[in-house]
């Protein structure tokens, strides 16, 4: 298959396109390689997937609607996979129009771009932020989630609801995926797990929110690329609208305390803690309910905590040489 990554140098996204080119589908990838984060990292996880022959990137702002539009026209893409947009709940509280530009007007121009060029499977990443402040665990597709707590949560949202119109007016088939906390090597700098581990071993204090009374979903990295090729595959065939929409989570919710010792297994050392009060747009717990993707599709994660988080850090010594 003709596919396009948006987000290629991204974290999910570099993984993803690695992995279809390394099946044999020719792969575009596009990212804006901005400075939300170290671009030099970005550029790094790029020279894995360059070497070959059937990758080729574009530096490129998905935002720019007259690029997105001349990079539709000029090829014929079978299938897209969008990954790109401004991540981060806490960000998302000073800098919301960077947000709205990536995640809504961004969006709207990749999809409007599938439909006029006949995409064959839109698949796009939404995220376990849209649950907010639900209740009931573990999350599930059927939930209600109309009650954002961040600005970032409420893009994703917004993704959700424009993807359907279009499959159900366009019958676009299109499939969303509701990430849940992924990490890994080559993973993002501003995820907790990162900074832990470079507090931990330089032997300077971590920032502890809600005083670690907080349960998280950790997904490997691994897993979550498994599950989007999957979803790839998987073009969706239903009357009323050709959509699907999965959580693609771990299952397995770790306590922030245990997971912090986890890393500090694997890094040899023990943390400082700061213990502090919970964060504006942050929740308490993210849960995931798999039944679906895993009858549908199935996913079934592999990836203990123990395993993947000695894999991160082993990666982190080595990349930063540490």
């Amino acid at each position: 298959m003709k596919v396009l990554v948006t987000g290629a140098a991204g974290f999910v996204g570099s993984y993803v396109a690695a992995a279809l080119a390394l099946r044999g589908d020719t792969v575009t990838g596009i990212d804006n390689l901005n400075s939300y984060y170290d671009p030099n990292l970005k550029l790094d996880r790029l020279k894995h997937i360059t070497d070959s022959p059937n990758f080729s990137f574009i530096k490129m702002d998905i935002s720019d609607r007259n690029a997105v539009e001349a990079l539709f026209k000029n090829n014929a893409f079978e299938m897209v996979v969008h990954l790109a947009a401004q991540a981060g709940v806490r960000y998302s509280i000073d800098h919301p129009h960077e947000y709205i530009d990536a995640n809504i007007v961004g969006f709207m121009n990749v999809l409007e771009g599938c439909r006029q060029s006949d995409v064959k499977h839109f698949v796009y990443a939404s995220s376990s932020s849209v649950y907010g402040t639900n209740a009931p665990v573990p999350f599930s597709e059927a939930d209600r989630v109309d009650r954002p707590v961040s600005l970032y949560a409420a893009t994703k949202k917004s993704n959700e609801l424009i993807a359907y119109s279009y499959a159900h007016l366009f019958r676009m088939p299109v499939t969303g995926l509701r990430f849940f906390t992924v990490y890994g090597p080559w993973g993002r700098p501003d995820m907790a797990y990162f900074s832990f581990t470079k507090n931990i071993l330089e032997g300077t204090p971590i920032n502890v929110f809600n005083n670690g009374l907080l349960t998280r979903d950790f997904t490997y990295i691994n897993d979550i690329v498994a599950g989007v090729l999957s979803a790839v595959d998987h073009v969706p065939q239903t009357n009323e609208a050709p959509y699907k929409l999965y959580n693609i989570g771990n299952n397995r919710p770790v306590k922030l305390l245990d997971f912090i010792e986890t890393i500090e297994r694997a890094a040899g050392r023990k943390a400082e803690k700061i213990m502090l009060p919970m964060q504006p747009g942050d929740v308490l717990q993210t849960y995931a309910n798999i039944d679906a993707i895993n009858h549908d599709l199935g996913f079934e994660p592999k990836t203990d905590i123990a395993t993947g988080i000695g894999r991160f850090v082993a990666w982190y010594r080595d990349y930063y040489n540490v």
